[in-house]
């Protein structure tokens, strides 16, 4: 009777931490997918919006490293503990700061459409192959810290509609989307953020060219 109990204990401590974890990853990603509003906010104010952007990252540094030092930082240090993984506890939270940075380098160096496509593959692709794979992933692939097949089909769906959708070519939204898989399901931890916009947005730009 005792086993018996402590198994039903067990069991629902499992399941609220799932449902802690993927409360978590949702709040992560809907900052992920809320970075593809910003090629349109590049289109119309380009100078203003990357000036924006380095002033975040910039403060964002100043209250992280104030908050590893034991500064609270009202909402800014809610915020990052509410989006913070176990991998990130006691430690520089770098999620934000890449993302900031991998668009903002991605908006630099390419014109605004490949720009475009690697931002939305950063914020589809990986956004929703994140959230899939905590929702639906079953089967692992083997080698890259947890990823799997559920996310992978997800992150090629995504960043294959987001390209074709910017370029209107079915061939390159295909190589960009098989490119951007390959890159998501490598154990990147925080610097996917930073290489899948500029990565695909600079393959975008050679295909374009060809």
């Amino acid at each position: 009777m005792t086993n018996y109990s402590y198994g039903i204990g067990s069991e629902g401590i499992i399941k609220k931490q799932r449902a802690r974890d993927i409360a978590k990853e949702l709040f992560r990603k809907s900052i992920h997918i809320c970075s593809a509003f910003i090629p349109l906010f590049l289109r119309y104010a380009y100078w203003p919006v990357i000036i924006l952007l380095c002033l975040a990252a910039l403060l964002y540094t100043v209250f992280e490293i104030a908050r590893r030092n034991g500064y609270e930082i009202p909402l800014v240090s809610q915020i990052t503990a509410a989006a913070a993984r176990k991998r990130d506890e006691n430690r520089f939270v770098l999620g934000p700061l890449t993302l900031v940075s991998g668009i903002v380098f991605a908006a630099l160096l390419w014109d605004p459409s490949c720009a475009a496509v690697g931002i939305y593959a950063l914020s589809f692709g990986d956004g929703l192959a994140s959230l899939s794979g905590k929702l639906f992933g079953r089967v692992k692939i083997p080698g890259t810290s947890g990823k799997t097949v559920a996310g992978s089909l997800t992150c090629f769906t995504a960043i294959f509609i987001s390209s074709f959708a910017v370029t209107s070519r079915a061939d390159i939204a295909l190589w960009v989307a098989c490119a951007g898989t390959v890159i998501e399901v490598l154990p990147l931890k925080d610097f996917d953020n930073l290489i899948i916009p500029v990565v695909l947005g600079g393959f975008t730009h050679c295909l374009l060219a060809i």
